[in-house]
């Protein structure tokens, strides 16, 4: 079996992890671990492709007319003057092209249409004018088409044997029309990882239940879900954890044996009651703890045997910030995708943040505005606390603050990081 995490994983020797450091580790550590199987390839966006996609023809297979109109051998038009034409053939889309027609006729083509064997451009119909003479149409196009007018080769999309699509890549829908395009009834495609998902806490429930003094409603569930789905994979919601070591470390020993992740939620500080690390590193190894962010300190990641571990914090905000950019592209990873960094698009701030603690990488909730030439600038919302989830929802992406930058005046270049770049759309 395939394993998941190199052995030679490591723990650093500094007190804090800094965010490339973080990334760095998770690179190297995760491999694909998933089997392939086919897929209806209408069936295929979202899934990661397994083997690339070979043209085994030309797109298109024919040369054939864009428009509707009428088609003719350029080298029988005045392109200064125009010409008239008698129509002599008909070609529509869906029939074998026309054999060889007279020489200094046209003819009537429809779209996607074979060009008839001799004629290489076409006329859109609109801009001609027929007449029927003897019980001939006479078609007279006027000057100034070009060679190959409203033609399209055959293979001038792709070439015969070209690649069409690449291993690795996640699939969307446009990628399934060129699949289709090129005849492919299905895909090879890895399966999707099976990601178990643990909150943990006493003072959690989970919503519906009746709400007592001192418990919370459990809000990183039903997120985690859709954020694991946008992943690529598979979510198996296995609860909530009490605050008791042994049956912590029994049921993440349980949900290792079973699913190719396990993602739990709150539990991995270093209070009396958080018993996630502990229980980790009594049932394998501890990779990776403590990174220098904001917010997401506490973010671990392990091994359980040959499952994958991520420790998220506790709070909305801070398992929202820290699974898009670590487990977001652990989980497209283990599912045979390709490790991809999200864009940094360079925006204009529209804020300022005049003391910036140095030495940490911090990522505030942003949003789009334009300016009064609407050019898009980075707006930040004034509160930015870990538990504030009406931030996400209002949040058009993440503003990126490097560790040495130590303040930000408006109209200063920030990075921002939308939430499409996690298959996460605009509301």
């Amino acid at each position: 079996m395939t394993r998941k995490l190199r052995d030679d994983c490591f723990l650093h020797d500094t007190d804090r992890l800094t965010h490339g450091e973080a990334v760095a580790i998770l690179r190297e550590a995760i491999a694909p671990v998933t089997g392939v199987e086919q897929v209806r390839v209408d069936e295929t966006p979202g899934h990661i492709l397994a083997a690339d996609v070979i043209a085994p023809r030309d797109i298109p297979a024919h040369t054939n007319a864009a428009v509707d109109g009428y088609a003719f051998a350029f080298a029988d038009y005045d392109a200064d003057n125009g010409s008239t034409f008698t129509v002599s053939a008909r070609a529509a889309a869906g029939h074998a092209a026309s054999d060889a027609i007279e020489q200094g006729t046209a003819a009537r083509i429809f779209t996607g249409a074979a060009m008839p064997e001799g004629l290489d451009s076409v006329v859109m119909q609109e801009d001609t004018d027929t007449e029927t003479r003897d019980g001939q149409i006479r078609v007279t196009i006027p000057g100034g088409l070009r060679h190959g007018a409203n033609r399209r080769l055959a293979g001038e999309d792709v070439k015969k044997g070209a690649a069409i699509l690449t291993a690795g890549c996640r699939l969307r829908p446009q990628d399934a029309a060129c699949a289709a395009a090129a005849g492919y009834g299905e895909l090879a495609c890895y399966k999707r990882p099976r990601v178990a998902v643990f909150s943990t806490g006493d003072e959690i429930i989970r919503p519906g239940e009746a709400l007592e003094p001192g418990q919370v409603y459990d809000a990183n569930a039903p997120m985690l879900r859709g954020l694991i789905e946008a992943a690529g994979a598979q979510c198996i919601d296995l609860g909530v954890l009490q605050d008791e070591r042994q049956a912590v470390q029994s049921s993440l020993e349980e949900a290792a044996a079973k699913y190719d992740a396990v993602i739990t939620s709150g539990g991995a500080s270093q209070g009396d009651e958080d018993h996630v690390v502990d229980a980790l590193d009594a049932l394998g190894s501890l990779h990776m703890w403590q990174i220098a962010i904001k917010p997401g300190r506490p973010m671990a990641f392990g091994q359980i045997g040959d499952c994958v571990h991520m420790g998220l914090p506790g709070n909305p905000v801070a398992v929202f910030v820290c699974f898009l950019l670590y487990v977001y592209p652990v989980l497209v990873r283990l599912g045979g995708g390709s490790w991809r960094e999200p864009a940094r698009y360079p925006l204009k701030a529209a804020f300022s943040v005049p003391d910036k603690k140095p030495g940490r990488r911090e990522f505030w909730r942003g949003f789009l505005t334009a300016d009064d030439g609407g050019v898009l600038r980075a707006g930040k919302f004034a509160r930015d606390g870990s538990g504030l989830i009406t931030g996400l929802c209002a949040a058009d992406g993440l503003i990126e603050v490097a560790e040495d930058v130590t303040g930000v005046n408006e109209g200063d270049e920030v990075s921002f990081i939308p939430f499409t770049e996690f298959g996460i759309w605009r509301a």
